[in-house]
């Protein structure tokens, strides 16, 4: 397939699992806006619980559907500045020719969240790659930086893998901080996927008594290990209960991180964690789910915390991989051509890979 210089080659969302490899109209940036070359972008949980329809998605009983079709996917992306529109450069601080990633929220800067710094949690909610409201994703060859996104340049010290896992390694460190880690903390983190994988990286900087990882996956408890974490649990052949009472005198543990994305890490969580404990929610679920809140309020007293993306993090994330105190090394497996979105998005979905990448190839 040929293209012209004003066309190029993307994934779009149309509904879901109707993803389409299409030829469309390549960018134009406009007042204060960059026009990017993708380098790279991730393929996130999310992105593959949007393309197989979970309902948080595409609503259902009576909830409208936050995903707004058609519009190209992809929020883990970054990419070289190739054009800037009027006074583009300027007001990003960049130039043609920069590598730059940009925050995945493009916030409305007019709500109260906004007014008030806590941009994350905007209001409008636009996020690159779910909503074409402001802009579209990174799975294209080009995309469109709009004037309110959060943009960071990338040093090119950086490798292109280290730089596809800026956005996650953000939500990682926000979902550490928000546990408040202290140095005599038994910490478990539920889930050794990508993020709970660069959650490990996280926490063990923080240096805690014990840093502990739950996964069904031996292979990803052996990557824990090399990241830091001092003990790994496989609830398949072990009783998570028994060993992390055995760390903490019977007590439970102090913080309890959840990042396995299925009901059974948030029961568990209830269950091992320690009366007046620190639980941080971060996954993102396909499906309801039910607990005891009893456990909660009346018998532990919990300190239930969200997290949510990254916000103020990218700096550090970038800081910490150009200093090589956190890596992509071992979470990054797989990358494939654009053309290949299909298998990449069967082997994200899958337990035979941790992190895949697209690549755009460029015609």
């Amino acid at each position: 397939m040929k293209y012209t210089e004003v066309e190029m080659q993307a994934v779009v969302c149309h509904g879901p699992k109707d993803y389409r490899l299409q030829k469309i109209s390549r960018p134009k940036p406009r007042l204060n806006e960059l026009l990017i070359r993708i380098a790279a972008c991730g393929i996130c949980a999310s992105d593959c619980k949007c393309h197989s329809g979970a309902a948080m998605f595409w609503g259902g009983d009576g909830q409208p559907s936050w995903v707004k079709p058609p519009v190209i996917p992809g929020h883990e992306f970054f990419g070289y500045v190739v054009e800037a529109g009027e006074h583009g450069e300027e007001h990003f601080g960049v130039k043609v020719g920069d590598r730059i990633i940009a925050e995945q929220i493009v916030p409305c800067g007019k709500c109260r969240f906004c007014k008030s710094g806590k941009y994350w949690m905007c209001e409008v909610h636009n996020i690159f790659g779910f909503q074409r409201e402001v802009a579209d994703g990174g799975m294209a060859e080009y995309m469109r930086i709009p004037p309110t996104a959060l943009v960071h340049k990338i040093p090119e010290s950086i490798s292109l893998e280290d730089a596809a896992i800026i956005e996650p390694m953000a939500c990682a460190i926000h979902t550490v901080n928000r546990a408040e880690v202290q140095l005599d903390d038994v910490v478990v983190i539920a889930g050794a996927g990508p993020l709970g994988l660069m959650m490990t990286q996280i926490a063990a900087l923080k240096t805690p008594k014990k840093l502990v990882v739950i996964d069904m996956v031996p292979e990803r408890l052996a990557l824990a290990r090399e990241y830091g974490a001092h003990v790994t649990i496989n609830p398949a052949t072990d009783d998570a209960l028994a060993i992390i009472h055995g760390l903490t005198d019977g007590y439970g543990c102090d913080v309890y991180i959840e990042t396995t994305g299925v009901p059974a890490g948030v029961t568990q969580g209830l269950n091992v964690i320690r009366k007046l404990g620190r639980f941080v929610e971060f996954s993102v679920f396909g499906k309801e789910t039910s607990a005891d809140w009893s456990i909660i309020g009346d018998r532990k007293e919990l300190d239930v915390r969200g997290a949510h993306l990254g916000p103020y993090c990218y700096p550090v994330a970038i800081d910490l991989l150009e200093r090589g105190l956190v890596t992509s090394k071992g979470i990054v497996t797989h990358d494939f051509p654009l053309e290949d979105w299909e298998q990449a998005f069967a082997l994200a979905n899958s337990l035979d890979s941790i992190k895949v990448l697209l690549k755009p190839a460029q015609h």
